[in-house]
């Protein structure tokens, strides 16, 4: 590994062949100062980034965007381009057919022979050895922020080509207040999750509103794909298994998060095909999946991905969790969505899905009106279910009907 400046690192870019792919770190994770670097030397280039976020981006023409979940830094833009992927697939997709000509890291300082890539680590542990096993790149920014995390976190200094120091501040998650609607679905999927259940929550107010309802839990273990400030309220409030590590591949949160996240050894980042293997999510104790969607179909079906027939995000890991709930003892997998969607004027429960399906067979659907069981009950009463207890009461004489017409009732 060599330790150089930007000034050094236009050079090695340019050096690159041409229309390179680059994967970069994702989500709250951006290597701001590498990407500007490559926006300024390379006339062309391929952009793969798992759920970009916040300003810095490039964005010009002969940048290509690719990502299999789709950020805001992305969303809706002309020259992306989508790859349909469950994300405890995507490093075999890297593997195969999206080789990186160079991986940009954003990892801690240096600590002894290696850094650690602290609050992201998911698809670029893979992404690293297909580079290396291809002749392409590995380039880190180390910044003095970044805490330093374990686990497949750690890259040794052998796994990196060029190394350039940043003192850049880390995105932290704006504080939201939780609405009355994703406090009642909190608190319903709450009152469901027992003691010593391990728990799998994405990022938003549902799952800061399970996170609150479960302080009074004890023995609660964590087996996700990413979490946030909730986690480590639990931790303050006694509601956490000791004895078990905690277990995730990328974090967002706040600088207190950062903070006790640095050197914590009680926290284990690791790759994405460890996180999101159905089998490994299956092993844990029972495990329970929340999940959340735009609309759900009386057939079960959940659309989280896209808005009036266009990706809006993807199906990130959402279908790996709920298939591991599913088959882990004791488990079960939420589906929690508002039953009315107010900017819209519309019921996100609807008859049939028109648009595509992200996932499908859980153990409730949970809106604000209630909770309605799923998993272990027929088509027919899946979809009673569903009207009755979690669809807005002005629509259900309307889904009634519709049910009789496929057949449901």
């Amino acid at each position: 590994m060599r330790v150089i400046n930007t000034e050094q690192l236009k050079s090695v870019l340019a050096g690159l062949p041409s229309n390179p792919r680059v994967i970069a770190s994702g989500n709250f994770s951006s290597p701001l100062t590498l990407l500007k670097v490559a926006d300024e030397v390379i006339p062309e280039f391929k952009l793969h980034m798992l759920n970009a976020h916040g300003t810095g981006i490039p964005d010009r023409e002969g940048i290509t965007y690719e990502t299999a979940f789709v950020g805001p830094a992305m969303r809706n833009h002309p020259r992306l381009e989508y790859i349909p992927s469950r994300l405890s697939l995507l490093p075999v997709l890297i593997r195969n057919f999206y080789r990186p000509d160079v991986v940009f890291l954003h990892t801690s300082r240096q600590r002894f022979d290696t850094v650690s890539l602290g609050t992201e680590v998911n698809i670029l542990p893979g992404a690293i050895e297909t580079a290396r096993a291809h002749g392409g790149l590995v380039i880190a920014q180390a910044n003095k922020q970044m805490p330093y995390t374990y686990g497949d976190a750690q890259i040794y200094d052998g796994e990196i080509d060029y190394l350039v120091e940043v003192d850049e501040a880390l995105q932290e998650k704006p504080q939201v207040p939780i609405t009355q609607i994703q406090g009642q679905i909190g608190e319903r999927i709450a009152s469901l999750i027992a003691d010593n259940s391990t728990l799998q929550l994405g990022i938003g107010g549902v799952p800061d509103a399970v996170l609150m309802a479960l302080k009074n839990r004890k023995g609660l273990r964590i087996w996700t794909e990413m979490f946030s400030d909730g986690v480590l309220e639990l931790s303050k409030a006694g509601s956490l298994d000791e004895e078990i590590l905690i277990t995730a591949s990328f974090i967002f949160g706040s600088q207190e998060l950062y903070q006790w996240l640095d050197l914590n050894k009680k926290v284990r980042m690791l790759r994405t095909e460890r996180t999101n293997d159905p089998s490994q999510i299956a092993r844990q104790a029972q495990m329970t999946s929340i999940n959340s969607a735009l609309e759900v179909d009386l057939f079960d079906q959940a659309n989280a991905s896209h808005v009036r027939g266009k990706i809006y995000s993807g199906f990130g890991g959402s279908t790996d969790f709920i298939v591991g709930a599913l088959h882990s003892r004791g488990g079960q997998s939420f589906v929690a969505l508002p039953s009315w969607h107010p900017k819209a004027d519309v019921s996100t429960i609807v008859p049939r899905l028109h648009s595509n399906v992200t996932h499908f067979q859980h153990s409730y659907v949970v809106t604000e009106q209630g909770v309605a069981a799923c998993f272990g009950h027929s088509q027919n009463d899946q979809a009673l279910n569903i009207i009755h207890n979690a669809a807005h009461p002005d629509v259900r004489e309307e889904l009634i009907q519709r049910a009789g017409e496929y057949g449901l009732i």
